[in-house]
């Protein structure tokens, strides 16, 4: 089942799609390069937020009390 997205991973994405949007629109290459460069890093910041997510929502049921 898809689930909505958290807000720090949509601003993680919004944050990548403008740094490429920059680097597509830059005429330096080093610029080019810095954006391109911080886009990998957002995404990689949004992989990280997605992961501990879903590693939160599988051990979930596991710290549940048992019942008596």
């Amino acid at each position: 089942m898809l689930r909505a997205l958290s807000s720090e991973i949509r601003e993680c994405y919004r944050h990548a799609e403008e740094c490429k949007r920059r680097a597509e629109s830059s005429v330096d290459p080093s610029t080019r390069t810095d954006f391109l460069e911080m886009e990998r890093r957002w995404l990689f910041l949004a992989h990280s937020y997605e992961f501990t997510e879903r590693l939160t929502d599988f051990s979930r049921p596991a710290r549940r009390p048992a019942h008596k």
